[in-house]
């Protein structure tokens, strides 16, 4: 057989080069074919509204928009079934929505869906508004969340918020006026409201933030002429549509059982865009489902109350058993990782801080029970002020941003088993005879480890070796007793098998 030189051995590694390199530009190739299929001009993006309305939400539909006005999309349309969300979430999406390249319809799909609450401005504010049948929308009354305080309104009333919003569109500045007068009238006292309409709220937060939603919508309405009225009623008395009654009072433009359907009836049909006047053509275009992208579905993820609050938790109980047994560090690195994203994605969620300050007063509590001496009075408020903060944490009347409550009995039954723990634990220690330095060793068992011919020699006892005395003829391995300790010198006496001293 012929010998392998080292030139054979290069001919190989570099035909080996050139075929790895070869499919490696073919993948690419077929891969950037496969892009350019899939995002072709013409299409028609289709993004998913599914669930509370939230800052994930946001994120992929403000990410979608963008993406199809790059990809020269002919139309986005939000699939949406939501019970609502945040209200800065929604703002952000309108303000995107209303200032797109690319036109935006919402489709409340598919039967049995709904778009309530912030879905409803959603619906107002697209350039085509349609729902499946059986399905609804309305209930829009602003809630109140972060624990009752006002919210940041930033400067001006909110006929001038809703300007500005709408981009200085003058049919809509007329309608947000209007809105304004509305909130005039209902502020006064024998004023006239709107037929049917409820008195306003007594406190002064809850009155601004309702007069701000009615001049919002009624400037989404008019700036796609729709039922302006029915709007303020929603945000007033939060009434409800069913698709029919929709459409026969002008809040929505179709009912329509699926998008391609949706996508033939609304074909030439021309919409207002921030640029001016457009007319869709949308029939027999590709649609093309735009799942999230890894970093929406971990945002998600991460922003779910449930999940961050299991992430507090953790974190804080990896804390508090770090600092009982310092250089463990496994405790202490998942209990700081845990705690961080706990409190990111608390950044981000409608959180009532006193509750987030009352559970971690209550962890601090339960950790001081350990070095304090109060008879169980630490322990127990700390227990205390875990659950009521569990409690108070979330804005129950926030639509799907609602902590599960027998997870909040689960963490609250927890945390007493730690109390318990700890009470135990300094009871057992507080038991113990408290002896420090040699007499500690008075009574413990050694192990000969040699000597002892002549009555010494040497034994290990607690990690150390000791030189000792006792009985000549003692053997290595036996098991001693100390009975006295002379400086650094133990006195010993055998126990035999049965444990019984000799």
């Amino acid at each position: 057989m012929k010998p392998t030189t080292d030139t054979d051995r290069r001919t190989r590694t570099m035909r080996t080069v050139t075929v790895l390199m070869t499919l490696a530009a073919l993948l690419s190739l077929a891969g950037a074919l496969a892009q350019t299929s899939d995002d072709s001009p013409g299409q028609v993006h289709v993004l998913d509204v599914n669930g509370a309305i939230g800052p994930a939400t946001r994120d992929y539909v403000i990410r979608g928009i963008d993406q199809a006005e790059a990809q020269q999309a002919r139309l986005v349309v939000l699939r949406m079934d939501t019970p609502g969300g945040l209200d800065a979430s929604m703002r952000d999406m309108i303000k995107r929505m209303l200032n797109a390249e690319v036109p935006v319809a919402t489709w409340v799909g598919p039967p049995g869906a709904r778009a309530a609450s912030a879905g409803t401005y959603m619906l107002y504010a697209s350039h085509v508004a349609a729902m499946a049948p059986s399905t609804n929308l309305g209930a829009a009354t602003p809630v109140q969340i972060g624990g009752g305080g006002e919210q940041d309104e930033g400067p001006g009333t909110p006929a001038e918020r809703a300007r500005e919003f709408l981009d200085g569109d003058e049919a809509a500045e007329d309608a947000a006026a209007e809105g304004d007068g509305h909130a005039q009238n209902g502020a006064q006292d024998g004023g006239e409201q709107p037929q049917g309409s409820e008195p306003a709220p007594a406190d002064a937060a809850s009155r601004k933030a309702i007069e701000d939603a009615v001049a919002y919508i009624r400037g989404l309405a008019e700036r796609h002429d729709r039922n302006a009225d029915w709007a303020e009623r929603a945000v007033r008395e939060a009434v409800s549509l069913t698709a029919s009654e929709a459409l026969e009072m002008n809040v929505i433009d179709r009912i329509s059982p699926d998008i391609p359907s949706l996508l033939e009836s609304i074909d030439g049909r021309e919409v207002r865009m921030a640029s001016g006047p457009l007319v869709l053509a949308v029939s027999g275009a590709r649609i093309v489902d735009k799942e999230p992208d890894w970093r929406n579905r971990f945002l998600a993820v991460l922003t779910n109350p449930t999940l961050a609050y299991i992430l507090l938790m953790i974190g804080i109980y990896g804390l508090i058993l770090e600092g009982y047994n310092p250089g463990a560090l496994v405790p202490g690195v998942i209990g700081g990782i845990c705690l961080l994203m706990a409190l990111y994605a608390f950044q981000i969620l409608p959180v009532n801080y006193a509750g987030l300050a009352l559970m971690l007063l209550g962890f601090a509590l339960i950790a001081v029970e350990l070095f304090v001496p109060s008879l169980g009075i630490l322990g127990i408020g700390g227990v205390v002020a875990v659950v009521i903060g569990s409690i108070i944490l979330m804005d129950n009347d926030i639509p799907g941003l609602a902590i599960n409550t027998g997870l909040i009995a689960a963490m609250g039954l927890a945390s007493a088993l730690v109390f318990l723990a700890i009470v135990y634990l300094a009871a057992r220690s507080h038991r113990k005879p408290r002896v420090s330095g040699t007499e500690a060793l008075m009574g413990q068992h050694a192990e000969v480890i040699g000597g002892f011919e002549d009555g010494r020699g040497r034994v290990h006892l607690e990690g150390e070796d000791w030189i000792a005395t006792g009985p000549a003829g003692l053997e290595r391995g036996q098991r001693v007793e100390v009975v006295a300790i002379d400086g650094l010198t133990l006195r010993v006496r055998l126990i035999d098998a049965q444990g019984e001293k000799a």
